[in-house]
């Protein structure tokens, strides 16, 4: 990586509705990513996980990327420092799985399986918290090697600082 501070992608649900338990976890995650000096990289939007992600890492002090589906900023979050405006919908998820030295999935749906499975295919690895073990099973048979199963943001942390080392 040459001195650049690595991207750690944080995926995950982008609904109204997304579980408290998963924008728990995603706003920790984000804390836990700034206070390491990494760079946070989500979708942008102002919902669900990459929103509440996004918000712990301003709080911690980070920096954030948000690369965004529309043409336009209209749903981007307040926390988003870097806008990457794409017009590209969920062909998207291709940049947020390239960009990221790590992707972290936190919780799972359509879209968050798609950055995955692109992730996996880039040879990226890949942390998935707070999934269901039906996911946690399929990903792993893709790729065994790629795919860490963390219980907690402690665990995922602990995952994404040794798959920099």
């Amino acid at each position: 990586m040459s001195g650049r501070k690595p991207i750690i992608g944080v995926m995950g649900p982008g609904k109204a509705d997304t579980a408290e338990n998963q924008l728990v976890m995603a706003n920790e995650l984000g804390k836990q990513i700034a206070t390491h000096g990494w760079i946070l990289l989500t979708g942008g939007r102002s919902l669900g996980v990459m929103h509440e992600a996004m918000k712990g890492a301003k709080e911690a002090g980070g920096t954030t990327i948000g690369v965004l589906p529309g043409p336009d900023t209209s749903e981007i979050s307040d926390a988003v420092d870097i806008p990457i405006v794409t017009g590209l919908g969920s062909a998207r998820d291709n940049i947020n799985a390239l960009s990221s030295n790590v992707l972290v999935a936190v919780g799972m749906g359509p879209g968050t399986a798609a950055e995955v499975a692109l992730a996996l295919k880039a040879k990226k690895p890949v942390v998935l918290l707070g999934t269901q073990p039906e996911a946690e099973k399929f990903f792993t048979s893709l790729d065994a090697g790629l795919v860490h199963v963390a219980a907690d943001v402690a665990g995922a942390i602990a995952a994404v600082k040794q798959l920099l080392a």
